[in-house]
């Protein structure tokens, strides 16, 4: 007999075993995705008028930089992913730091 997939199954059957809830500002909760992370950052590099090959050489970095971060949690808030992306980000430009930081507060 096959067993339906149901979202509560898919968050037991993650790759490490580990189960990472992102609760989003709206109290909802997803999975974290690492491509959301590397989107946000890649954005912010672009609108400060970095090269293409320059936003991605950051954004591995970084995204890989807040993974590594994440992995200790169990359940993290988008607000702990913002804070933590900021920081790892001005580490390499300040400039889309503020870029991705300002977004927030007129999206």
């Amino acid at each position: 007999m096959k067993r339906k997939k149901t979202k509560k199954n898919i968050i037991k059957r993650t790759k490490d075993k580990t189960v990472l809830q992102i609760v989003k500002r709206r109290g909802h909760a997803e999975l974290y995705d690492e491509r959301k992370v590397y989107g946000s950052c890649f954005f912010a590099c672009r609108n400060a008028h970095l090269s293409e090959k320059e936003a991605e050489e950051i954004c591995k970095r970084v995204s890989a930089a807040v993974t590594k971060w994440i992995k200790t949690k169990k359940v993290v808030s988008s607000n702990d992913i913002f804070k933590i992306l900021i920081q790892e980000l001005k580490k390499h430009n300040e400039d889309a730091a503020f870029l991705y930081e300002t977004h927030r507060d007129i999206s």
